[in-house]
């Protein structure tokens, strides 16, 4: 059973006092400004809510804000300071797990100068949805649950190729998936640089950024082991997050990415559609960006209706990750096999590829609907930065 502990500050006239289940918070700074700086020591995750009120006995509490605090964060709450006192408290859960949250938000509002990306948690999408915040400044992951699927296409799939031959795979741990692929803004915030082919800077911020390799995401060094180990160059944008997050964030492997993808559909689209047409189709216009709903028209400083588009933009799949068809190809950790193994458990792809290629997924702004499908495969060279590809992070299981 949980207890409660009490602890109280006093400044500028308002009284906080701060409730606790397990070890108390450590109360680091409380100024003038109302600002309450508070690191979680407790062993789990802390689920925190700010309340207010005009007396400590009055009963009369209101929820002012809430947010999740992963153990050893310092997490900043500011409070209103009205004209006359008013208690405040900070009622803090512990004994959560982080991997029962459905999503995980990074903030990468710090830059290349920051020391930390804070790391927090949610129980469900925000209110108001996921604005432009969560695609330039914060990342967001959702969580995609183990299970077994069927990756690859029937011989009957409009478009198929003779590499998607379909086969049994099982997932044994729930991994974070981007819920978008990485915009410009993500990448200048982590790396400094702005490396794309579209340049427009009224619409740049929020769409995905391409003209990146495997290896600058990942390094050319450490970061070209896989898969006999998972590390990545310290200087790589991999590198970088993970150094300052604590956290294993890397590509998705293919199986993962073609999993989290088709969220539970067996069709050519996440949105339960099979093709009508290899090249222009309906139902593909309706979930993601390619050559026949305005990615033929691009130009490199053209707006978002041609070329590639807003993150976000079209319908996402059923466990709402977007951007799966079209709109840039995405990097997946695997070398690219022209063949899949059989029945497989957690596949980290062929131990080498014979023309040092890695696998692309999903398709772009420059193919017709039948190189978008969920199962339709690419390779390329890991240095080679095109501008209809790019990439999107997941969370290695285990490391959430």
């Amino acid at each position: 059973m949980n207890t409660r502990r009490w602890l109280m500050v006093l400044a500028i006239g308002v009284i906080m006092a701060i409730e606790s289940m397990g070890q108390a918070p450590v109360i680091t700074s409380f100024n003038g400004d109302g600002q309450l700086s508070w690191t979680n020591s407790d062993s789990g995750v802390v689920e925190y809510r700010v309340q207010g009120s005009e007396g400590m006995e009055s009963g009369n509490w209101t929820n002012d804000l809430a947010g999740i605090v992963p153990t050893g964060t310092t997490m900043c709450v500011t409070v209103p300071l009205p004209p006359v006192t008013r208690f405040y408290r900070l009622a803090a859960v512990t004994n959560l797990s982080q991997s029962s949250y459905d999503y995980v938000v990074l903030d990468l509002s710090g830059g290349t100068n920051a020391s930390t990306y804070p790391v927090s948690y949610l129980t469900d999408v925000p209110v108001g949805g996921w604005t432009d915040e969560y695609k330039t400044t914060k990342m967001v992951f959702r969580r995609i649950p183990a299970d077994t699927f069927t990756m690859g296409s029937p011989v009957d799939e409009l478009g198929r190729l003779f590499t998607e031959t379909q086969h049994q795979v099982t997932l044994t741990q729930p991994f974070y998936m981007g819920v978008f692929e990485v915009t410009q803004k993500q990448w200048e915030r982590v790396i400094g640089t702005w490396p794309s082919y579209s340049t427009n800077v009224s619409y740049r911020d929020t769409r995905p950024v391409e003209q990146v390799s495997y290896n600058a995401i990942r390094g050319a060094s450490a970061g070209a082991g896989w898969p006999a180990n998972g590390s990545v160059d310290a200087t790589s944008f991999m590198g970088i997050l993970r150094a300052r997050t604590g956290k294993a964030f890397d590509l998705p492997t293919e199986a993962q990415w073609e999993y989290a993808g088709r969220a539970g559909t067996t069709t050519a689209l996440n949105s339960g559609y099979n093709l009508t047409n290899v090249n222009s189709d309906a139902h593909m216009s309706a979930v993601g960006r390619y050559s026949y709903n305005g990615g033929a028209g691009y130009t490199q400083n053209g707006d978002t209706s041609v070329g590639t588009a807003k993150v976000g933009s079209y319908l996402p799949n059923a466990w709402g990750l977007y951007d799966i068809h079209g709109n840039v190809s995405e990097w997946c950790l695997d070398w690219f096999g022209a063949t899949y193994p059989g029945t497989v458990t957690d596949p980290c792809g062929p131990s080498s590829s014979p023309v040092s290629n890695r696998v692309r997924r999903g398709g772009s702004w420059g193919y017709g609907a039948d190189g978008c499908r969920v199962a339709y495969r690419a390779g390329d060279i890991l240095g080679n930065a095109d501008n209809d590809v790019g990439f999107r992070v997941a969370l290695t299981p285990g490391q959430e």
